[in-house]
């Protein structure tokens, strides 16, 4: 006898994740991650907490996840341009364009704005997931980049590391460096200069 059970498709099963993620992201533009419970993400996202607490134990677990996936797709996004794979260009272009708009995303904006010690564990203690998957990203152009002849000799994991710590201080403290004597546009500039001249051969 077949049974009529309903099995949840992984399709499914992504898709309630992410509207549940949207739901924690609405929280957290709205009043802050710290006062943004588990709750109420259930309440957002018209489920039950047992619901959510199936999928995360607490808060720090789904914010990881929501970073994950926020910072993961702006830089694929910023990635996602026509210059030949492993050119000196789209590895540049790819990371100022990348260093904009996370410095202009309005969930990394309000996380720096009200609960900046988030993102400490990140710049002090260990590396991140999204962290993790642009050091990948970037190590694979770069080996690209060596096959083609456009960059340096070097281990490509190497490169990546340092030029994803060559962009931490420009996503992070450019605002710091803006007045009448320095613009954002001309300190990107300036990060484009050196990532290009760290890795051009």
């Amino acid at each position: 006898m077949t049974s009529l059970r309903h099995t949840v498709r992984p399709d499914e099963v992504a898709s309630s994740r992410d509207a549940y993620l949207d739901a924690a992201r609405d929280c957290i533009l709205d009043v802050g991650w710290r006062r943004t419970t588990l709750t109420e993400v259930a309440r957002r996202a018209g489920v039950s907490r047992m619901t959510i607490y199936r999928t995360w134990s607490d808060m720090s677990q789904l914010l990881g996840d929501l970073m994950t996936r926020e910072w993961s797709a702006v830089v694929a996004e910023a990635a996602d341009v026509p210059d030949p794979a492993g050119s000196v260009e789209r590895i540049v272009g790819t990371g100022v364009r990348a260093v904009r708009a996370l410095r202009d995303n309005e969930l990394f904006v309000r996380i720096v704005e009200l609960d900046a010690e988030l993102l400490l564990p990140y710049l002090l203690s260990r590396r991140g997931r999204s962290q993790q998957a642009i050091l990948d990203l970037l190590a694979d152009q770069l080996r690209q980049g060596q096959l083609i002849g456009q960059v340096r000799d070097g281990d490509p994991d190497v490169l990546a590391r340092a030029l994803l710590l060559a962009t931490h201080g420009f996503v992070l403290s450019a605002h710091t460096m803006v007045d009448e004597h320095a613009s954002e546009e001309q300190l990107d500039d300036e990060l484009r200069q050196v990532l290009a001249r760290a890795i051009q051969r």
